[in-house]
């Protein structure tokens, strides 16, 4: 049977799981589902059509399932579900989506929330995500796995980021982020690979010197014709390297927001 603490609050309906841990003065909401085995440490408010996974950990004041701060939400039932084996610390706060848009929001599994990070409504966080103290993330936005969102940076609504990459902290993220990238700076830009996170993930020697070449292809010799055909030229080149042709679709893909692109000197 869960241990709930006699303090706790929890509404009729609430499908809690076996071995769940709920601490003194958490609120769970009558239409909320919690996995086996997650734990919830003191003081967490659960609420709306909320489906968090198993073995998560919850600390203290975090918020799941919240309306979304959308001036066109009149109340509809949207729903926010969380996936296994997250870790969400203090104050976070996870929001459900919208009717008008994709109606829920996803968090994947073996994520990393850091105090005061924040998931807006309507977005996608793939597994493995890492968002650091006070990472923001706009309505819409779609953070593929393994990416590293730093400290206090924000990504604006409908923005993209793409698998391995890494955003440093404070950055104003107003445009999509590649795959592999790094990007930091206000407005952010792109400042390269993630070369740490490609070196530590086990990418091979061979493969990150032809994404290198790539991104030079890409990026740097911008001299040479338009985005459009130097693109189409990485396509032929590097058919061969999928992590190259992962950069090249996500150009491609038709998406709201520009391409965040290196700085260019003036």
């Amino acid at each position: 049977m869960p241990k709930i603490h006699p303090t706790a609050l929890v509404e009729s309906g609430a499908q809690i799981a076996d071995d769940v841990e709920i601490g003194p003065y958490c609120i769970i909401g009558p239409d909320v589902t919690i996995g086996a085995r997650t734990t919830l440490r003191s003081h967490v408010v659960i609420e709306g059509w909320t489906q968090i996974g198993e073995d998560c950990e919850i600390y203290p004041t975090a918020y799941l399932g919240g309306p979304p701060q959308h001036a066109g939400y009149k109340g509809e039932r949207t729903g926010l579900v969380v996936g296994d084996r997250n870790l969400i610390r203090e104050q976070v706060t996870m929001h459900c989506g919208t009717s008008f848009g994709r109606g829920v929001t996803r968090v994947g599994s073996d994520g990393l929330f850091y105090t005061g990070a924040h998931v807006a409504h309507d977005c996608i966080v793939d597994d493995r995500v890492i968002l650091s103290h006070g990472a923001t993330l706009g309505g819409h936005v779609h953070v593929a796995e393994l990416a590293i969102i730093g400290g206090l940076a924000a990504v604006h609504q409908y923005s993209r980021v793409g698998r391995h990459s890494n955003i440093g902290g404070l950055a104003a993220v107003t445009k999509d982020i590649i795959p592999f990238g790094s990007a930091w700076g206000n407005h952010a830009h792109l400042e390269g690979l993630n070369l740490i996170g490609l070196k530590r993930r086990g990418f091979s020697r061979a493969t990150i010197n032809s994404m290198l070449s790539a991104f030079s292809t890409l990026f740097v010799e911008t001299a040479i014709n338009t985005l459009e055909d130097r693109v189409a030229e990485v396509a032929e080149s590097y058919a061969d390297t999928p992590e190259v042709m992962e950069i090249v679709e996500f150009i491609r893909a038709d998406n709201n927001r520009p391409l965040c692109l290196p700085q260019r000197d003036v």
